[in-house]
């Protein structure tokens, strides 16, 4: 007797999109703004280029290293004094230039309020923790 031809099941995929993943980038429109305000003249594309890999590479360096930071302290969250030793290992914080003076010298002032508490009358503090 002939037995019936079944068909080959094909597997299912595993759930996991094909799709290649990309990680996230800081938008070139930002970088550009940014680079331009410093630079103060225009930027060849090419040069650009170079500036944005260079930029993404320095923000996930930082990155990594203050989460580096928080780890060694215990904690999952990066706080101010986790940014505050990247400062100073980078030579932009130091004894003769607080942290609050690099914020006040080149933050605007809503950020300002928001980084460096300050204080008010009836001894309340601005922002609160």
């Amino acid at each position: 007797p002939q037995q019936p031809l079944q068909a080959n099941r094909v597997p299912k995929g595993s759930g996991v999109s094909r799709r290649k993943t990309s990680e996230p980038e800081i938008a070139s429109s930002l970088i550009k703004k940014i680079f331009s305000h410093y630079a103060k003249m225009p930027v060849a594309r090419d040069a650009f280029r170079i500036v944005q890999k260079c930029s993404e590479k320095y923000f996930m360096q930082l990155s990594s290293d203050l989460e580096a930071y928080s780890r060694h302290a215990g904690r999952k969250t990066v706080e101010m004094a986790d940014l505050e030793v990247l400062m100073r290992r980078q030579g932009l914080v130091t004894d003769k230039m607080p942290l609050h003076v690099l914020i006040e010298r080149y933050f605007p002032l809503e950020y300002r309020k928001l980084l460096i508490p300050v204080a008010v009358s009836g001894n309340k503090v601005i922002p609160s923790k």
